[in-house]
């Protein structure tokens, strides 16, 4: 026990314990299952949120394309999904039994090729990593080689994500087009719309998060983020320590990817499709506000960021259909306005000095009080004597008890 509490201290994860308990605990026992689905799928938002942490908060790179690998690893996993429906006596009604349906639509009469290693589950979970790392590397090597970066890369990835978008619908036949990939009702036989099903999902998505969480704090406070932050604010000292900047932030970039990844693959599971719509300019930066709002500076700000976002979206969407979009807007500006470092700034700057400063008063205040009189010491009780100690001896040699 005390080795736990030295490494949460080392690593102070005090934070990430008491979010994990609400989490874990708090939210499953006081929503019903239709309100903690839509908890476990902002949870899928927070794997983008934290990436943006490392990347943005740490890495001093801002990327508006993360949902190209949201969309990515979350396509990855609905190919393997689409293809166990899509099995001969589930689709015999086809005029080609054994395919996905919209490629029955468009007169695709055989399975492309790149679809066949997506039959294999172990194949779509190593996919849902490697394909939007790989993406990212391509990019991210590209352009921090030729030393671009700021505002530049920050449209460049916006441009990636259009592209992305763009080829997803043109290729109906291969993607689904505008529509996606719907009716994801299995996972290897097992039906992931029952109730249990959720409840399982939505701890699995909370330990992955968890997870993820833990290793970005290592990494923070390892070497590495020592250097990702001084390449942030000093770049040229760092390049002349003889560091290779590029590297560093190709990893960082290929990181974040991999975190956004696996959040689309969850995503998949939890909601049962993925269309383009997650993948283009606007959920990119919708993306970015979770982490703006949270603290770019904080995983778990990071975290609590996206959920106040998202579940402000759907009060707002629920009970003002018609504005919104505006309240949304003005939720946002209000707050990088007000809070420059988000929530966990003001954490960090307001409320902990002022608890600070209310201990300390509580202490002096008790140090001053004056101490009541301590209590005169008892006299001490006389001795008791013991039996025979009085007796008084008579002449004919006996005794008299002593009074």
């Amino acid at each position: 026990m005390n080795a736990l509490k030295a490494w949460i201290t080392r690593y102070q994860l005090a934070s990430l314990v008491l979010l994990t308990v609400l989490l874990a605990v708090v939210l499953p026992l006081s929503l019903d299952i239709f309100r903690l689905n839509l908890v476990g799928k902002y949870l899928t938002y927070a794997f983008v949120a934290i990436g943006l942490v490392m990347l943005w908060g740490y890495g001093g790179v801002l990327s508006l394309g993360q949902g190209v690998f949201f969309g990515l690893g979350g396509y990855a996993m609905a190919m393997f999904l689409k293809l166990e429906a899509s099995d001969p006596e589930a689709t015999k009604i086809q005029s080609t039994p054994g395919i996905p349906d919209f490629m029955d639509w468009n007169q695709i009469t055989e399975l492309p090729s790149f679809w066949v290693p997506f039959k294999s589950f172990p194949f779509a979970l190593v996919a849902v990593i490697v394909v939007p790392t790989l993406l990212a590397w391509i990019v991210s090597f590209a352009m921090f080689k030729r030393r671009v970066g700021g505002v530049y890369f920050a449209i460049i990835t916006q441009a990636v994500a259009l592209i992305l978008t763009v080829l997803i619908i043109g290729q109906q036949g291969f993607t689904g087009g505008v529509n996606g990939m719907t009716d994801l009702k299995t996972l290897l036989g097992w039906d992931t719309r029952t109730d249990s099903a959720k409840y399982i999902l939505y701890y699995i998505c909370v330990g992955m998060l968890v997870l993820s969480m833990v290793v970005c704090r290592w990494i923070q406070t390892s070497k590495l983020g020592t250097l990702l932050l001084a390449m942030r604010d000093k770049e040229d000292r760092v390049r002349f320590s003889g560091y290779d900047v590029a590297d560093f932030r190709i990893f960082v970039f290929c990181l974040a990817a991999a975190l956004s990844g696996i959040g689309g693959a969850l995503f998949t599971l939890q909601v049962g499709f993925m269309s383009p719509s997650f993948v283009g300019i606007v959920p990119s930066i919708e993306m970015v506000i979770y982490a703006a709002v949270g603290g770019r500076m904080s995983l778990v700000g990071a975290v609590y960021g996206t959920l106040l976002v998202n579940a402000g979206k759907t009060f707002f969407s629920e009970s003002f259909p018609d504005l919104w979009l505006f309240l949304m807007a003005g939720l946002f500006i209000g707050v990088v306005m007000a809070f420059p470092m988000g929530l966990a700034g003001v954490w960090e700057e307001r409320i902990v000095p002022w608890w600070k400063s209310r201990q300390k008063a509580l202490r002096e205040a008790s140090a001053a009080r004056p101490q009541p009189p301590s209590p005169p010491p008892h006299a001490p009780m006389a001795k008791a004597a013991s039996p025979g100690a009085n007796d008084v001896k008579l002449p004919d040699g006996t005794r008299s008890q002593g009074v």
